[in-house]
């Protein structure tokens, strides 16, 4: 029992390093998502080391439950924006060729409400914007999951590029959290490129 309580802890000890989440220093970042998406932050953020996509990629600045800013880098037509849970009992919308920047707000809402088992969401405002000087949308939400209830707010902007979707949203608690870091990520946001 002894040796199988040392080889167990001497293995979860090495697999720490792997695990461990990133700093992601002021200036230029490139390949964000495993995709062709750069930025250059002004601040500091924290790159998650979890992962819950190919081309999905987090970074937080208090924890991704109090804010988070998630990239999805380029996903492909036929896949969705998420690993997908449960592929018979709950399949995800996929990204499709000849979807608009209109249906980018949609696909998110209706993936939340799947993978996340969101019970309330808005789509508050949408509007004409550029991503890495594509056309794009920006778009702002609210949701509420239902497994904690929380009311959180939600800013993105998205664009289809060479078939693939380019996506990046900014999430935290309506209550004190968003309005904290928002301007920190509409600057982030600022030095997108693809």
């Amino acid at each position: 029992m002894t040796r199988l309580l040392i080889g167990l802890s001497m293995g979860l000890a090495a697999m720490s390093p792997a695990a461990a989440n990133s700093l992601v220093s002021a200036g230029p970042r490139p390949n964000i998502a495993g995709s062709s998406f750069s930025a250059a932050p002004v601040d500091e953020w924290n790159r998650l080391s979890r992962k819950d996509g190919k081309n999905v990629e987090i970074w937080t600045r208090d924890g991704d439950q109090l804010n988070k800013v998630t990239f999805f880098g380029g996903i492909p037509s036929g896949k969705p924006l998420v690993r997908e849970i449960d592929k018979k009992r709950q399949p995800l919308p996929k990204v499709a060729a000849d979807m608009l920047i209109t249906d980018i707000p949609v696909m998110l809402e209706s993936t939340y409400r799947i993978q996340y088992a969101v019970s309330q969401m808005d789509i508050d405002s949408q509007e004409p914007a550029t991503l890495g000087g594509h056309k794009a949308i920006r778009f702002t939400y609210r949701f509420a999951r239902e497994d904690d209830g929380v009311r959180r707010k939600g800013e993105a902007i998205g664009a289809f590029v060479g078939g693939k979707l380019y996506l990046v949203t900014y999430e935290a608690p309506a209550l004190y959290f968003f309005d904290k870091d928002v301007e920190k990520y509409r600057k982030l946001a600022a030095t997108l490129a693809l």
